[in-house]
């Protein structure tokens, strides 16, 4: 008998606890019919850590319209052309959003018979889909708060709206256009001002996935780009190796891709997978030849191959004559050569061929002069700096004084570029 009595105690106790709790979510709805939002957010706060109602769809939905109603308030407000307070407005936004995702999973529980009744469904997909575009708006406030987290959380929630299982059999009622697209955008951007960058990353994979809708704000090959850029952020050099390489293969007109993986080989002594990467270069972009065909010349000089070398200077002088590059990487060509064959000669005994060497020696330098003296006047004529011309200076005098010791006179000239460098007795 006691036993009957003492479970009977615990059904009534365990009854009046449900019972307590459904009358806060009711005290809750009714806090908020009154529109007194703060007691409404003390009482649904105590049903979401109650496990009697934690597990209830309303206890959810009622925490999400709280906060939609502090947005519709300050909204309102707005559309009197009354002072509204933009922060709350936001953050109410921002506060019923979680609450209804969660309230509609839990509404998708099927019953003891394996029934769905989801009764909470149609209201949130209302409210969420006329409360879309002013996420937005929210994105837009954080952004010019310099706030690059909370902007790229409301910019993320317009991105994932349209995609939430609730709109699944309903998505015809979005319109998925070059706005849309727009934000993804400046969801990942605002990412990256957040310094979040293992949340941009799998932004840019997930949209890299997606449709692309063109758009005014970036192009697609701009997603890879700052892919790339990302793995090299977080130090994941294969990921950023790989990712250039895709980049190259589907956007062969960029401008990013291929001259960053011609770097990297470079760096890694790779020369002629960059040699490679780089006839692709300049077969895509011509126009760029200056740059591209300098630095095959250079790959080419460092093997020793100097004709060839040569060769793509003058392509790079041909589409550029002030390309300063090519003019000094030139220069350089036969200044090398000059001086590697003034070491051979130096080792000789036989005197014709002394002479025959000292006059092919002069001849690259003279080859040299017109460079260099050319390059000086571009250097000087956008005013570099003294520390960086100097290098330049220092080549032109080097060629100066190799001629005059060969017979040529260049002592004026050699004069002169002492004064400049500051070398003279």
């Amino acid at each position: 008998m006691k036993r009957i009595l003492f479970l009977t105690m615990i059904a009534i106790f365990s009854t009046g606890s449900i019972l307590a709790q459904k009358s806060a979510l009711r005290d809750a709805k009714r806090a908020l019919g009154q529109n007194d939002l703060n007691e409404a957010r003390t009482l649904t706060q105590q049903a979401s850590a109650n496990p009697e109602t934690a597990t209830d769809p309303e206890t959810w939905k009622v925490m999400g319209d709280i906060g939609n109603k502090a947005f519709d308030n300050e909204r309102t407000k707005t559309m009197l052309n009354q002072n509204a307070n933009e922060k709350v407005m936001h953050d109410g936004l921002m506060e019923s959003y979680k609450p209804y995702l969660k309230a509609d999973s839990l509404g998708e529980i099927p019953d003891a018979k394996g029934n769905v009744k989801n009764k909470v469904r149609k209201d949130i997909c209302g409210i969420l889909r006329a409360n879309h575009p002013f996420y937005i708006n929210g994105g837009v406030y954080y952004s010019e708060q310099k706030d690059y987290k909370k902007a790229a959380d409301f910019f993320e929630i317009y991105w994932d709206i349209p995609t939430q299982p609730m709109f699944e059999s309903q998505k015809e009622i979005f319109v998925l256009d070059s706005t849309y697209q727009t934000i993804k955008y400046y969801a990942i951007i605002s990412a990256i001002s957040a310094e979040q960058h293992k949340r941009a990353l799998a932004m840019l994979e997930r949209v890299a996935k997606e449709p692309f809708i063109g758009n005014s704000a970036y192009k697609e090959s701009d997603v890879y780009e700052l892919m790339a850029s990302e793995y090299l952020n977080l130090g994941d050099s294969a990921k950023f190796i790989e990712t250039l390489n895709l980049g190259a293969e589907k956007f062969s007109d960029s401008k990013y891709f291929i001259p960053n993986l011609i770097n990297v080989f470079i760096r890694k002594g790779e020369s002629d997978k960059a040699m490679a990467f780089l006839d692709r270069a300049i077969a895509n972009d011509p126009s760029n030849s200056c740059d591209l065909n300098s630095v095959k010349g250079a790959l080419l000089a460092e093997k020793g191959d100097y004709t060839a070398a040569e060769a793509e200077y003058k392509k790079a002088l041909v589409q550029d004559t002030n390309c300063e590059r090519a003019l000094e990487n030139l220069a350089r060509n036969y200044i090398i050569q000059a001086q590697e064959l003034k070491e051979i000669t130096a080792t000789l005994s036989n005197r014709q061929q002394q002479v025959e060497n000292d006059k092919k020696t002069i001849e690259l330098y003279q080859e040299s002069l017109p460079l260099l003296e050319k390059l000086e006047q571009l250097l000087k004529g956008r005013n570099m700096p003294p520390e960086e011309l100097n290098g330049m200076l220092l080549l032109l005098r080097n060629v100066y004084y190799n001629l005059s010791v060969l017979g040529v006179d260049k002592s004026a000239e050699l004069k002169v570029i002492e004064g400049q460098l500051n070398l003279e007795n």
